[in-house]
């Protein structure tokens, strides 16, 4: 059995999965950890069958999810903890020798702003590929070879994603990709409030029904991360969550009391029966998403830097590097 679910977080796909076969998901082990800090928790699913696989519509691997609702607001004390989280995190993933280069790739539409994560991010990594023999001794054992790319789309460069960054895995031939895109969400809670870290690559626009080539190790011929921060929800999204929020609440749940039984994918086929086609495809996002992406951007590239770069004090990285 595969759940229908259109969300590209692996934690989201277990809980629905979860709600519907009401017992443990064979080949699926859950680690969640939020006894470190009250204002963030780590959610680890690893898919470790291909039974487990099918089910929850995942590739086999580990998914590592960092959630923190202070995100949507500018909260510069919790940010830098997760700059901390993230680094320490990715490390962990980071499975390659320290003089391979790592090859960054910042995947989606910067005109688009809900799309514009990963180019956003890009601007902001150190990328040391060509300073490499520039820096001095002491830096040098603890600064990675890093490039960058953002690609853009199919639809303002005519080429597939993929295809571009297998032109430049081919020449430059990193040890590792690390790929960032925006991600879609199924609870409007997670939107913006949480990274998703995956060694299975990623599939750009999978989450919102726009399924393109894939960024995989398979497809590119080496190891791949993906990083993902949900920047969009549905409609249909939105329409559930409302629904929810009432049969809770005594003054409105009454009126719910035939659907209280129903499973989710059931409550799901009577949203889209109800929304019109075209409300049912929309895509949603705050309204200050501007701020909170450049401020999600932040993050992402300060633990990417903090990870590769571990010797960088990035107080001063402008007097080290010119």
């Amino acid at each position: 059995m595969n759940i229908n679910t259109r969300t590209d977080l692996a934690v989201e796909a277990r809980e629905m999965l979860s709600r519907e076969v009401r017992e443990d998901i064979p080949g699926v082990i859950i680690e969640t950890n939020e006894a470190q800090s009250e204002e963030y928790s780590i959610t680890r699913v690893n898919i470790t069958t291909p039974q487990a696989e099918e089910m929850m519509g995942k590739a086999q691997g580990k998914y590592i999810t960092i959630e923190a609702q202070g995100l949507r607001y500018k909260n510069t004390p919790l940010q830098k903890k997760i700059i901390g989280v993230l680094a320490q995190e990715l490390a962990g993933l980071v499975g390659i020798s320290k003089n391979k280069t790592v090859l960054v790739v910042g995947l989606g539409n910067w005109n688009i702003t809900p799309d514009a994560l990963g180019p956003k991010a890009v601007e902001k990594i150190v990328v040391t590929r060509h300073l490499q023999d520039m820096l001095s001794p002491e830096l040098k054992e603890g600064v990675r070879s890093v490039c960058a790319i953002a690609p853009g789309v199919l639809g303002i460069t005519g080429m597939e994603t993929a295809e571009i960054v297998y032109g430049i895995v081919s020449k430059v031939k990193p040890g590792l990709v690390i790929a960032i895109d925006a991600l879609a969400a199924a609870s409007s809670h997670r939107v913006i409030t949480t990274i998703q870290l995956t060694n299975t690559g990623i599939h750009p626009g999978s989450g919102v029904g726009n399924k393109r080539f894939g960024l995989t190790e398979e497809s590119l011929g080496t190891p791949v991360i993906a990083i993902g921060v949900p920047t969009v929800v549905h409609a249909s999204t939105i329409a559930m969550d409302t629904i929810s929020a009432l049969q809770e609440h005594a003054a409105f749940a009454r009126y719910f009391k035939s659907m209280e039984n129903l499973a989710d994918k059931d409550k799901q086929v009577i949203v889209h029966q109800v929304l019109p086609e075209t409300l049912g495809d929309l895509m949603v996002t705050p309204k200050e998403v501007d701020r909170m992406i450049a401020d999600i951007a932040d993050i992402i590239a300060g633990g990417i830097n903090q990870s590769l770069h571990p010797n960088i004090d990035y107080k001063n990285i402008h007097m080290y590097l010119h």
